[in-house]
């Protein structure tokens, strides 16, 4: 699930740009998010020209839309990517260094047999 408005941002793009036809409703079941703010987030890639809404043109469902990726939004893609990627291996860095701080500390202070549940 995106943490933030701009994982979700880019999670849209990403999810969009492989499948333009998905509706609003299976989006918001996808990563756990109310319909209205799937709404706000398009509407806002809509404002920004990354995304593109129109009717299916053979839709037998007039309210079935697919949400094309515009030029711009395939950039902005791109660069919300690497972004997001650079946080995540920051985030990773950090979590690999607090790991092996506790492996330490575990090792340091062996649990002792039969202690039973802290006091």
């Amino acid at each position: 699930m995106p943490q933030t408005a701009d994982d979700l941002s880019i999670a849209l793009l990403r999810r969009l740009a492989d499948t333009p036809q998905v509706n609003q409703r299976a989006l918001a079941q996808e990563y756990g998010v109310s319909l209205g703010k799937i709404n706000y987030v398009l509407r806002a890639l809509i404002d920004k020209g990354w995304v593109k809404a129109g009717n299916f043109s053979r839709s037998h469902n007039k309210l079935g839309y697919a949400y094309l990726l515009t030029p711009h939004g395939v950039e902005a893609k791109a660069k919300l990517t690497q972004r997001f990627l650079a946080r995540k291996m920051q985030e990773y860095d950090r979590l690999r260094a607090e790991i092996q701080q506790l492996q330490l500390e575990v090792e340091r202070e062996p649990i002792m047999a039969n202690k039973g549940d802290a006091e």
